[in-house]
């Protein structure tokens, strides 16, 4: 029975691992092909396929850049990539559960064993794809992509069933991603000629182009959650020893990415009004949950700190240099800081009803 799961198992996850990295072995070998290079091998545009796909799946990577090797970091990645893996394992999950005909005592095995084997070939991809100057941080791979496969995994077929605490705190968290989600297009259109000016000063081209409006949609989900840092009254940073809140701006310069063009001039106190918003969204959080009991009420809002700290590790990170070594929300302010706030919200929807009542 095992080496018919484990046959199943391994046959779809080359197959989801393929799902990906033939595309993005494709965009590799253009991009390469395009930029020339007097000192490349063939090889460079194989490595950059792996490096794409180890990078969608969030797998940080240290550098060492030219000319003097110094020291650098690549952490923060485009969230929206995680989409594109998440399809690949959902997609190479169902085709197992599909092969294993509907018995349902082999799905729970079968998708740790994918989650397993999926992440030994990150972790692979990682070794293989080393240079001097690129280091894909390999013993971090099986770290993420461990819980990426089976949460992926656990939403197909017969899924498994997530407790309210999880579910209240879920939909409190996506609705202020929602929100903020909502802030940053319109403030996209509000500064759409400095986005514009931004993309004129790269001239990339055609094809340069294409890549650089993907990138910039990959990177959207990153812009969210500092979006929600900047009106939960802790800002997010652009670069070292910088940072754009709604009482302090410290910012000399931006690198020229269009998405960025969005970013506030200057500090304004009306950004804290974000702040009663979210302490409503805790309110709001606590009606859902109170009449069931207390106790799920602590549990969802325990799993929204969960959350949020998952959120601020993912929406912060360093990009190559020590300029930019800052990037993002801070994860314990913003942990901090919004879990403070839900919590006052929360308190304050069960306590001023009993006050009101005496």
């Amino acid at each position: 029975m095992f080496m018919r799961i484990l046959g199943v198992t391994l046959t779809q996850v080359l197959r989801s691992v393929a799902l990906l990295l033939l595309p993005t072995s494709f965009i590799a070998l253009i991009a390469w092909a395009t930029a020339g290079s007097a000192t490349g091998s063939t090889s460079d545009p194989l490595r950059a396929a792996l490096w794409i796909w180890l990078g969608a799946h969030q797998i940080p990577f240290s550098l060492s850049l030219p000319p003097a090797n110094a020291p650098g970091l690549l952490t923060y990645l485009p969230l929206g990539a995680l989409v594109l893996p998440i399809f690949a394992i959902r997609n190479g999950i169902k085709r197992v559960i599909d092969r294993l005909d509907g018995d349902s005592s082999l799905f729970a095995p079968a998708r740790l064993l994918f989650a397993l084997l999926y992440s030994i070939v990150g972790a692979l991809f990682a070794l293989l794809s080393a240079t001097n100057a690129v280091k894909p941080i390999w013993y971090l791979t099986p770290v993420l992509l461990l819980p990426i496969s089976l949460i992926s995994a656990a939403t197909v077929g017969r899924r498994l069933i997530f407790g309210q605490a999880i579910l209240y705190g879920s939909r409190i968290i996506s609705l202020l991603l929602g929100i903020s989600s909502l802030i940053l297009g319109i403030s996209i259109f509000i500064n759409l000629t400095t986005v514009k000016n931004l993309t004129l000063v790269l001239e990339p081209g055609i094809f340069g182009g294409l890549l650089l409006l993907l990138l910039n949609i990959l990177y959207l989900p990153n812009a969210v959650v500092a979006t929600l840092g900047y009106f939960s009254g802790t800002g997010f940073a652009v670069g070292s020893d910088s940072i754009i809140s709604a009482l302090s701006y410290n910012l000399d310069s931006i690198p020229a990415f269009p998405l960025l063009g969005a970013l506030p001039s200057e500090s304004s106190s009306l950004a804290l009004f974000g702040i009663p918003v979210i302490i409503l969204a805790g309110a709001l959080l606590a009606s859902w949950t109170v009449a069931l009991s207390s106790r799920i009420l602590i549990q969802s809002l325990v799993a929204s700190l969960v959350m949020i700290a998952a959120v601020a590790y993912a929406g912060s990170g360093a990009l190559i240099t020590d300029a930019m070594s800052a990037m993002g929300v801070s994860p314990w302010k913003f942990t901090l800081s919004l879990g403070a706030e839900l919590i006052i919200g929360a308190a304050l929807a069960v306590y001023i009803p009993r006050m009101r009542g005496r």
